[in-house]
Protein backbone atom coordinates (compact mmCIF):
# COMPACT_ATOMS: atom_id res chain seq x y z
CA UNK A 1 0.00 0.00 0.00
CA UNK A 2 1.10 3.04 -1.11
CA UNK A 3 2.25 5.74 2.12
CA UNK A 4 -0.89 8.28 1.37
CA UNK A 5 -3.19 5.15 1.15
CA UNK A 6 -1.88 3.93 3.99
CA UNK A 7 -2.04 7.07 6.16
CA UNK A 8 -5.29 7.45 4.90
CA UNK A 9 -6.40 3.76 5.82
CA UNK A 10 -5.02 4.76 9.12
CA UNK A 11 -6.96 7.82 9.65
CA UNK A 12 -10.31 5.81 8.29
CA UNK A 13 -9.28 3.18 11.05
CA UNK A 14 -9.16 5.78 13.87
CA UNK A 15 -11.89 7.88 12.42
CA UNK A 16 -14.56 6.30 10.77
CA UNK A 17 -13.92 2.78 12.79
CA UNK A 18 -13.53 4.18 16.30
CA UNK A 19 -10.05 1.98 16.51
CA UNK A 20 -8.04 2.85 18.96
CA UNK A 21 -4.04 4.20 18.84
CA UNK A 22 -2.87 1.29 20.99
CA UNK A 23 -5.31 -1.87 18.43
CA UNK A 24 -3.82 -0.33 15.42
CA UNK A 25 -0.03 -0.46 17.00
CA UNK A 26 -0.27 -4.32 18.72
CA UNK A 27 -1.46 -5.41 15.22
CA UNK A 28 1.00 -3.22 13.16
CA UNK A 29 4.13 -4.93 15.29
CA UNK A 30 2.16 -8.28 14.85
CA UNK A 31 2.20 -7.23 10.80
CA UNK A 32 5.98 -6.79 10.70
CA UNK A 33 6.30 -10.56 12.31
CA UNK A 34 3.86 -12.80 9.60
CA UNK A 35 2.33 -12.06 6.47
CA UNK A 36 -1.16 -11.67 7.39
CA UNK A 37 -2.58 -8.51 6.41
CA UNK A 38 -3.50 -5.71 9.37
CA UNK A 39 -6.98 -5.97 8.74
CA UNK A 40 -6.85 -9.76 9.23
CA UNK A 41 -4.94 -9.08 12.33
CA UNK A 42 -7.22 -7.07 13.64
CA UNK A 43 -9.74 -9.40 13.48
CA UNK A 44 -7.96 -12.45 14.77
CA UNK A 45 -7.02 -10.41 18.04
CA UNK A 46 -10.53 -9.57 18.67
CA UNK A 47 -9.49 -5.83 18.35
CA UNK A 48 -11.90 -4.98 15.67
CA UNK A 49 -15.80 -6.78 15.30
CA UNK A 50 -16.45 -8.96 12.13
CA UNK A 51 -18.41 -6.19 10.73
CA UNK A 52 -15.86 -3.78 11.04
CA UNK A 53 -13.89 -5.84 8.96
CA UNK A 54 -16.54 -6.19 6.22
CA UNK A 55 -16.14 -2.23 6.31
CA UNK A 56 -12.51 -2.04 6.27
CA UNK A 57 -12.58 -4.22 3.14
CA UNK A 58 -15.26 -2.22 1.59
CA UNK A 59 -13.45 0.76 1.94
CA UNK A 60 -10.28 -0.79 0.37
CA UNK A 61 -12.05 -2.00 -2.22
CA UNK A 62 -12.63 1.87 -3.37
CA UNK A 63 -9.37 2.85 -2.90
Amino acid sequence: MMPTTYAKFLRFLKEELAISNDSIAIAQRYSQRNTDPLPMLLWQYGLITLEQLERIYDWLETV
